[in-house]
Order: C-alpha cells, then sequence, then structure tokens
C-alpha cells in the first residue's frame, strides 16, 4: 500500500531485468535513508512525516507531506487478504499481486492476480500466537527430480537457512523439516500446481499441513544467480563461508531469491546490506525423527494434553531465555550425530554440574537476557515509512540493546575461568571488543542509567529520558513540557482527593494514558455515588477506576509532548545506529553464546532434579536400569527401571507381555533416552551406552485417522511402508503391535515378513507384539532374542480367586501363553466358556510346538555366531585392564561351551593361558 511506483515497476518487470538492478537499487536504498535521517540538520524538518492529533483526538493533515499511514478495519475492503507479520506493516492482496503471486488455503483456490475470498487463512491465528517462519521450496525437474532445495527465515530472527537433498519418492525430508520449521507460509513455484494438476511434492505438502497457507510464486522468481546475488549482498562478513558451500547448490539459490524478492514485500522494509546470518543446513548433519515418530515418543507436544509440561521438552526445558527455549526444541526434534560435538557439550556439562559457582553464576547472568534474535531481526532492518510507531519502537530497540550489552561483562566474568572446550570457546567469543565498542558509542547518545524495564510506565519514562541532555536543544524543551504536564496531573489528582476527601491517586494504563484510581476501604461514599463529573468509571469490588475532561486533554498534551519527544529522539538514534551499524553483527556471536549456554545450564539442571548418568557412544546400546524420564517426571516417584541390550550380535529384540505390562513404556523409555544422550544430555539410567543413530523410527497405536479416512490397518501399513522404505543400518526401529487390524493369521504373516525384511539391515530394532508365534524367530536367526515382560499370579486369601500383578520387569524368554485366558477368568465369562477356551488354547499351542523344535546344528550355528559378535564387540569397545579381560573371555568360554552342551553336541574351545 505504501510503496513507491519504481517498486512496483521493479516487481511486475522481468526477472532478468530486475536482478542486477534491483541489486544496486537496494544499497542505494539502504545508503540514501540512513543519509536523509543522519543529514536533517534540523529536528523538526521530519516532522512533516507525521499527522499531528489535536487533544480531542482528531488528525489534521500536514501540508508539507503525507498524515500518519495509519490503517484501521474500516478501511480494509472485505474482499481484501491482510497478511499480518511481528514486525511489518499491513500489506493488502493488491500490492503482492504485483509479485505474480497468488495465495491458496485449502478451501480457496486462486489465480493469479485475482482477489481473495472474504475470510481469513487458518496461518493467521498461528502466526499471531507466535510462529513466524516462512519456507519457500522447490524440486528439480527432469532428471533432476528428487533434488530438493528448501530455504526457510523467521520473521523474529534474522537468519536465512538454505539446505538442498536429494530425497526419495515418499519426499519423507521434505515434510519432516516442515513439521519441525512449523511455518506460516510455503512458497512453491506456480507451476507446481499448474492448472490444478498438482506435483506429487505439491499434492504432499498440502495434503500433511492443510493449517498453512500456501503461495504460489512465478517459476521466473525462483532465479539461482538472483539468490546468490542476494546472498552476496545481505550476507554479514562473519558468515561469507557459507558462499563457497553453496555456489553450486542451485536449487537452494533459487528458493532464496523467490523467499527474499517475498520477504521485501510482505514486510514493507528491507533488511540493511551485510546484516543477515545466512547458513547451510545438509540433511546429513542431524538425526532425522518424522513426524509420526515425534509425535509417538511426545517429544514436544503431550497428546492428551496440548498444553501439559509431560513431555521430553517439559523435562529438559529449564532455559531462561526465548533462544535458549528454541535451540533446546529445535535438537529434541534433530539430535546430533556428531559423536565429537555430542562429547564437547557432555563435558560442558559435567563442568557445569561440578563447579557449583559456574552453574549458579552463569544461571544468574543467562536469565536477565532478552530475546537477542528478536532484537537483532528489528535492529538490521530498515523500514519503508517514517511513522510514530516505527520512531518509539526504533527507541526500544536501541535501549535494549544497551541492556543487552551491559550483561555481557558479568558474562564473561563468570566464563573466565573454564575448563572445558566449548566453555572456553564462548568465553573467547565474548572477548571480542565490538561489544565495549558498541557500548560506548552507545553511552554517548544514551543515559547511562537508561535500561530495560517492564511495566508500560516505566518503559515510557525510559524511553522519554533515553537521549542525553544538551544533545538536542528541541528535545530538552520537549522534554521539560512532558515534565510539566505529568507534574500538573499529579497535582489535578491531589486536588481532586483533597476536594472531596477521597483516597486517589494517579495510575497509568498503555490503553487509557493517566488516569484516576480510587481504592475505598473504611470510607463511604456520599449517596453511595461518584461526584458527576468523574466519567468513564471501572469498578472491581473497592477499586474504582476514572477519569475527568480535564485530565483526558492533559493526556492529549501529554501525548503530543510525547510524539515530539520520540520524533526528535529518533533522529538522534538514526544517526547513531548508522555509526555502529557495521560492527553490530558482533551480536549474532551473542545470540548463539547466550542460547547455548542456556541449553546447556537447562541440560544440567536437569540432572540436578533427577538421577543422571553421563552416557558413552560405542557400537552397542546398553543402558542398566534406564527409566523413562517424563514417566519419572509425571510420578513423582522412581518409576520401575530396566535394563536394555541391543548389538549387531542382538539387533532385534521381541518383547511379549500381556496387555498393561509395560511393553509400550518401555520402547519409548529407549528412544527417549537415545534422543537425550544425541542432544549431548545425560540420561535416566544407572550405566548408559548408546550407538549414534541416523534415524529413529516409530510404529506406535492402533488408533484410526479420520482426516485421512484410513483405517487402523491402514495406517498401520502406511507407517511400516515408510520405515521399510526409509530405515537404514544405522537407524533404531521402534515397533509396537503390528498387524491388530486385522485377521490373526494375516497378522502374523505380515509381521512375520516385515520381521525378516528389518532383519537384514544392521538396525537396531525392537519390536513388541501379542503374536507369539513371532518368538519362533529366535530359533531362525542367531541375531534375533526374545525377551518378555515378567507377570506374577497370585490368590487372595479371602476368595481364592486368582489375580495377576504386573511387575513391569523386562527378562530373556518368550511370555507364557494364555495370558489372555487368565485374564477373562478375572471377568464375570462362565467357567464353561474358559475351560474349553483353555482346552481349544492348549491344543493349537501344541501343534505350533512341535514345528518350532531347533535342530542341534542351527543352535550349534547360534552359538558359534553369539560367541563371534562378542569376542568382535570387545576387541573394539573393551576398556578393561589385563585380568579383568582375562576373567571376562573365560565367562564367554563358559557360556559357549554351556550353550554346545544344550545343543547336544559337547565340544571346548582349546585355548593356553598366558
Amino acid at each position: 500500500m505504501y510503496h513507491s511506483s519504481t517498486e512496483e515497476v521493479t516487481m511486475s518487470g522481468d526477472a532478468s531485468e530486475c536482478g542486477p538492478k534491483r541489486s544496486s537499487s537496494l544499497a542505494d536504498s539502504h545508503s540514501r535513508r540512513l543519509n536523509e535521517a543522519d543529514t536533517s540538520s534540523c529536528p523538526m524538518s521530519l516532522s512533516s512525516v507525521w499527522s499531528r492529533q489535536s487533544s480531542d483526538g482528531s488528525s489534521s493533515k500536514s501540508s508539507h507531506g503525507p498524515s500518519l499511514p495509519v490503517m484501521t478495519s474500516g478501511q480494509c475492503p472485505a474482499s481484501s487478504r491482510i497478511v499480518r507479520t511481528p514486525s511489518s506493516v499491513l500489506m493488502s492482496t493488491s500490492d503482492s499481486s504485483s509479485l505474480h503471486c497468488h495465495r491458496e488455503t485449502p478451501r480457496f483456490r486462486r489465480t493469479p492476480g485475482s482477489t481473495g475470498p472474504t475470510g481469513t487463512s487458518s496461518s493467521s491465528g498461528s502466526l499471531l500466537s507466535g510462529a513466524s517462519v516462512i519456507v519457500a521450496v522447490v524440486e528439480g525437474r527432469g532428471l533432476a527430480r528428487g533434488e530438493i532445495g528448501m530455504v526457510s527465515f523467521n520473521l523474529k530472527c534474522p537468519e536465512l537457512v538454505l539446505s538442498q537433498f536429494a530425497d526419495t519418492g515418499t519426499y519423507a525430508k521434505v515434510v519432516t523439516k516442515i513439521h519441525i520449521l512449523m511455518p506460516v507460509e510455503i512458497l512453491m513455484p506456480d507451476t507446481a500446481s499448474e492448472k490444478g494438476k498438482g506435483t506429487k511434492l505439491y499434492k504432499l505438502i498440502t495434503e500433511n499441513f492443510p493449517g498453512v497457507t500456501f503461495t504460489a510464486v512465478q517459476r521466473k522468481y525462483f532465479n539461482e544467480r538472483k539468490g546468490l546475488e542476494y546472498i552476496q549482498q545481505l550476507c554479514a562478513p562473519e558468515f561469507n563461508t557459507v558462499l563457497m558451500e553453496v555456489q553450486a547448490k542451485y536449487y537452494c539459490l533459487a528458493s532464496a531469491a523467490a523467499l527474499l524478492k517475498y520477504l521485501e514485500f510482505l514486510q514493507n522494509s528491507v533488511y540493511a546490506s551485510k546484516s543477515l546470518k545466512v547458513s547451510f543446513k545438509g540433511s546429513e548433519e542431524t538425526a532425522m525423527i518424522d513426524s509420526a515418530s515425534a509425535a509417538n515418543l511426545e517429544l514436544v507436544i503431550n497428546n492428551r494434553d496440548h498444553r501439559s509440561e509431560h513431555t521430553l521438552l517439559g523435562v529438559l526445558n529449564h532455559t531462561k531465555t526465548p533462544g535458549g527455549a528454541r535451540r533446546l526444541r529445535s535438537n529434541i526434534l534433530e539430535p546430533l550425530i556428531d559423536v565429537d560435538t555430542i562429547n564437547i557439550r557432555l563435558d560442558a556439562i559435567q563442568e557445569l554440574l561440578q563447579n557449583e559457582d559456574l552453574f549458579f553464576g552463569l544461571k544468574n547472568a543467562i536469565g536477565h537476557f532478552l530475546d537477542i534474535d528478536r532484537l537483532l531481526s528489528v535492529l538490521v532492518q530498515i523500514p519503508k515509512q517514517q511513522t510514530v510507531k516505527a520512531a518509539e519502537a526504533k527507541i526500544t530497540h536501541v535501549i535494549q540493546l544497551k541492556h543487552t550489552l551491559d550483561l555481557v561483562p558479568q558474562l564473561r566474568a563468570v566464563l573466565k575461568d573454564c575448563s572445558t572446550a566449548l566453555l572456553k570457546a564462548y568465553s573467547t567469543a565474548l572477548e571480542d571488543n565490538r561489544f565495549d565498542m558498541i557500548l560506548q558509542q552507545i553511552k554517548t547518545v544514551i543515559n547511562c542509567d537508561t535500561t530495560y524495564l517492564k511495566g508500560s510506565l516505566n518503559m515510557r519514562t525510559q524511553k522519554c529520558y533515553a537521549v542525553r541532555p544538551n544533545i538536542n536543544e528541541f528535545l530538552d524543551i520537549a522534554r521539560r513540557a512532558y515534565t510539566e504536564i505529568v507534574d500538573d496531573i499529579a497535582g489535578l489528582v491531589n486536588q481532586m482527593g483533597e476536594k472531596y476527601g477521597l483516597p486517589m491517586r494517579t495510575s497509568f494504563s498503555t490503553a487509557r494514558g493517566f488516569f484516576i484510581q480510587m481504592k475505598l476501604e473504611g470510607v463511604v461514599l456520599p449517596e453511595d455515588k461518584l461526584p458527576p463529573e468523574f466519567i468513564k468509571v471501572t469498578k472491581h469490588k473497592n477499586n474504582y477506576g476514572f477519569t475527568t475532561a480535564d485530565l483526558m486533554k492533559m493526556n492529549g498534551r501529554c501525548d503530543e509532548a510525547l510524539r515530539e519527544i520520540f520524533h526528535m529522539s529518533y533522529v538522534v538514534i538514526c544517526q547513531l545506529l548508522g555509526t555502529i551499524h557495521e560492527h553490530i553483527h558482533c551480536l549474532y556471536k551473542l545470540s548463539d553464546a547466550v542460547s547455548m549456554l542456556d541449553m546447556l545450564l537447562s541440560l544440567a539442571n536437569a540432572c540436578t532434579i533427577s538421577d543422571y548418568v553421563r552416557p558413552e557412544f560405542t557400537d552397542t546400546l546398553a543402558i542398566k536400569q534406564g527409566r523413562h524420564p517424563i514417566l519419572e517426571r509425571m510420578a513423582r516417584q522412581q518409576p520401575v527401571s530396566n535394563n536394555a541390550y541391543i548389538s549387531e550380535g542382538s539387533n532385534f529384540v521381541i518383547i511379549t507381555g500381556p496387555n498393561m505390562s509395560g511393553k509400550s513404556t518401555y520402547l519409548k523409555q529407549v528412544a527417549l533416552c537415545q534422543i537425550m544422550a544425541q542432544i549431548g544430555s545425560f540420561v535416566p539410567a544407572e550405566y548408559a551406552s548408546f550407538r549414534v543413530a541416523d534415524q529413529i523410527f516409530t510404529r506406535i497405536g492402533v488408533d484410526d485417522d479420520f482426516e485421512t479416512n484410513s483405517s487402523t490397518f491402514m495406517l498401520e501399513m502406511k507407517e511400516v511402508s515408510y520405515i521399510i522404505h526409509n530405515a537404514s543400518d544405522r537407524s533404531l526401529i521402534i515397533i509396537d503391535e503390528l498387524g491388530r487390524g486385522t485377521s490373526a493369521e494375516e497378522g502374523i504373516g505380515i509381521c512375520h515378513s516385515v520381521c525378516e525384511f528389518l532383519l537384514r539391515l544392521k538396525a537396531f530394532t525392537l519390536f513388541a507384539t501379542h503374536f507369539l508365534e513371532l518368538c519362533q524367530l529366535e530359533s531362525l536367526y542367531p541375531n534375533v532374542e526374545n525377551q518378555h515382560m515378567e507377570v506374577q499370579h497370585t490368590r487372595r486369601a479371602d476368595t481364592g480367586a486368582e489375580q495377576v500383578v504386573y511387575t513391569h520387569l523386562l527378562s530373556r524368554g518368550c511370555s507364557e501363553r494364555h495370558y489372555g485366558l487368565k485374564a477373562a477368568e478375572m471377568t464375570a465369562l462362565p467357567p464353561g466358556v474358559i475351560q474349553e477356551a483353555k482346552v481349544i488354547a492348549s491344543q493349537v499351542s501344541q501343534q505350533l510346538l512341535a514345528k518350532r523344535q531347533t535342530d542341534p546344528e542351527t543352535q550349534r550355528q547360534r552359538a558359534v555366531y553369539r560367541l563371534a559378535t562378542r569376542l568382535l564387540q570387545t576387541a573394539r569397545n573393551s576398556r578393561l585392564d589385563p585380568e579383568s579381560l582375562r576373567m571376562y573371555l573365560k565367562g564367554l568360554k563358559r557360556q559357549y561351551e554351556a550353550e554346545l552342551q544344550a545343543a547336544g553336541t559337547p565340544e571346548s574351545l582349546n585355548t593356553e593361558e598366558e
């Protein structure tokens, strides 16, 4: 709505014409706007930019410039679509049409240039509630199909994240990344949805994200050459190495070009040259957890109550800053796979736990920081209109910047004597002299005692007196006028109190300005009414709030004086920002340091609440007395702990047991501990060793999915198909109750074939089932191990009725048969029915048992396989001293001979002891 005609021409022109020209015009625009602000010798010369409001609230237009650009709801046509962004002014669809883009929501399709239907997008609510990420996605064509370029930008954090990767036909990586980012809007080329015949990727995205706004942008704006020019122009010097990484990544560069062009028009502002953090993240740097697995494991959202903190994030989140919370959430959804990086984090957490002074000193220092990413986002933007609101906001941002930089010396002092590599690295980063340089430059303009305070009146006062006196004569005059008005208001309220003999005091709110508040305690109003000159009365119990006509006029004068103060302070602050702008990128270092230190503190804090242990990383998953971290927090007591052991020699564990015995809880416990270890956290166990997983898959739950019209069985098959197509040798696979949605024969058949497919991989698999027929896989494959959840059967002394006691303990071997019949005995079923069921079940069991007899040769091969894998594992990971190693090897020998004897082929290992 408020952009120049030259910008409209640029946007509506051909991409090849607007590329290089636009790059130079952006830089020119930046310098021109800063110069205009800097060279204004008379502060009053900019007053024509804003409209003046008289005390009665009416506005008068200035003859020298446009009136204050404020849009009210009444000015928006009903058919216009308004996009709201946290740091933008409003822009109607008619403006965005010059970008040749159209928006689509699940219920409405638009063609380029058409006006939108009445109504709002479902993304608006999520945007206002905090989500602020926009994503651009493009897929290669022809032979390059499956090569994905993806770029994301968080409006609250000035970081452009580029990704390019090859994906499978299921587009699992794309969907997972979008789920993690939680965008409010997705941009794709219009050719992806051309004439309603959308590409497979387009259809998949719109199906999986029905609540996200989809915007189709003309393909020509996905231009890799322009994308590279944008990044060269906007990337801050500290992150220039990204240019080497992305020069040949054509698809992510194309996405960057379309996204940045779209952002310029969406926010009605441009980003200052050399001001953005640009990073490239491939898909190989972190473990992949698909959205279904994240939901099953309740990583960030509780399935029963979305507001509940009974999630892994809720257990570990003791962060003090928004940046730290964002970083922790991101790490939980995308755990690390580099062992060295994980161990560096673990070293830092261990130092925090061993050094109380460091722990509490860091906790105190971090707790006072604001959201540095959000602050950076607004500092690097140059608004296209200079409004009173923009001026006031800019003053606030400079105060916040000063408050943030004032905290750096304390943080620096706390980290001075740390010993671990990661903490030392952040200590070195904070030694950057630019922090002090910027702070000193700010203090030449801003009062030293100005700081960020909570409370609208407190902050209003800080903004009013932020700029030092004697810098601008007109500013000093305006502030004296403001002070006199505030004193007059206080005097007026005191006079009123004396006049009527009532306990009145002056109060302030953003909505009402200054008003009178009164609490009646033992005071009786004459005739139980307030005097008639008090208007706009509100009452809550004995508390009254009201104003008078004179006070309203004074509020009007006060607002007028404030506008003058903000206007003249803005001119001074623009000059200040012009001098510090080239150094402001050091805040990216500070943001990274504060968010990481906050996350490490949070993980260390979780260890102080529960008894956690530092994990090791080997080629084996071994957990001694592990506990479920979420259940431990919910129960407020120590839950039943269990061991877990999976190695290359026994990488497929089948778990059986009755309902409610704890199978699902155990499976989730193992997966959650794996994730905790890979983000660099200690884990709830006595000892823990993990093999790094590149992907974590889960198949849990038997609910129908009404949204996609999928039955229980179809949902199971879709999830298993996804696992089969994407699992690798380094994956961790959790499958719970597969094949329950169809007949027993088909269910067993499907489970058996899925197990045999997964057995070809070296992935670590935990497979919980009620089909005891699957236990015979242990006799066919040496790397299968049967385990079960123990139950105890007791009889009541008074009635003699049998009871089942769930121990929730995991043991070797298969579960006992017919535990369902034992549960049925505790119901009101007739004894004859249960007896008949026992007879039939016993006959079927005997037939199956006859088929499960293992021949001696298979048993011998199994014993040899187990011995070989354990010897190999010992050679790789053993840290035992010679004597302990000798004892361990003797134990392996005895176990091997016992297994051979059980197979009926006694042999012995001929070894010579040194």
